[in-house]
């Protein structure tokens, strides 16, 4: 599996209505694509927010890298982590450099430093910077929008990427242009990327990792091909899909 960019160890959450999730144990490998699926009510976002201490376990540790986030500045450990969102959340009021340098401005960076880097994140994500660098975000389609909550998350050069369904809000041409741009991008900059999304085709079409719960249990954990290939549960394919298994029922 590599290094752990991410581990959560005998993790425990209540929300008040019985644990979401009990002594769970995760390892998120580095540099990769990890989607995290599920019923709803599994724990996926639950488990996305605690990496950011927007949520506190009641028991157990999250380690980022080999230490306790626990022991983090929650401001700083934000700051250090890109957050991508459905509901985008562009500053409306601000131009698009604005928005893609605001963590960075915040860390007090130089403004040529933020300048070069806005016009780097623009170009890898497939904008022209002069054209693009001026504009607010109503003048902006969709994906556009979304484009820019990506260069966003990686302005101030995060290790690690947290997406809560970041495409589902657009149309299904601009979220599959979308998802093999995030594969394409992922190939240069080489981040821990940590994917909740309620679409398995989207799940399994960009992971390198696929992270299956239910009810705050890790079901299985591989490779999409692994899950399709080797099943670890019954589950694994009710959840998939059973026209995902056709061999099952060939042989």
């Amino acid at each position: 599996m590599g290094q752990a960019a991410v581990e959560f160890q005998q993790v425990t959450k209540n929300y008040g209505s019985g644990n979401v999730l009990e002594n769970f144990n995760l390892v998120i490998p580095k540099e990769k694509i990890v989607t995290i699926i599920g019923p709803s009510g599994c724990g996926k976002t639950t488990l996305l927010k605690m990496i950011n201490r927007l949520i506190e376990p009641e028991a157990g540790s999250v380690l980022l890298g080999q230490q306790d986030i626990g022991e983090l500045n929650p401001v700083e450990l934000r700051r250090s982590i890109g957050y991508v969102i459905q509901q985008i959340g562009l500053f409306p009021h601000m131009t698009v450099e604005q928005n893609i340098s605001i963590v960075p401005r915040l860390k007090g960076e130089k403004k040529e430093h933020l300048v070069a880097r806005t016009a780097e994140l623009l170009q890898l994500i497939g904008l022209e910077p002069e054209q693009y660098r001026g504009r607010y975000p109503h003048e902006l389609s969709g994906g556009q929008q979304q484009r820019i909550g990506v260069a966003r998350a990686l302005a101030a050069n995060p290790s690690i990427i947290l997406m809560d369904e970041p495409f589902s809000a657009l149309d299904p041409i601009s979220r599959v242009q979308l998802q093999k741009e995030l594969i394409k991008l992922n190939e240069q900059v080489r981040k821990t990327i940590v994917f909740v999304t309620h679409d398995i085709d989207e799940a399994l079409k960009i992971a390198d990792v696929v992270v299956l719960l239910k009810a705050g249990q890790v079901i299985q954990q591989g490779s999409p091909k692994e899950l399709l290939e080797r099943p670890a549960h019954e589950f694994v394919r009710e959840f998939l899909g059973q026209e995902r298994f056709p061999l099952a029922y060939s042989i």
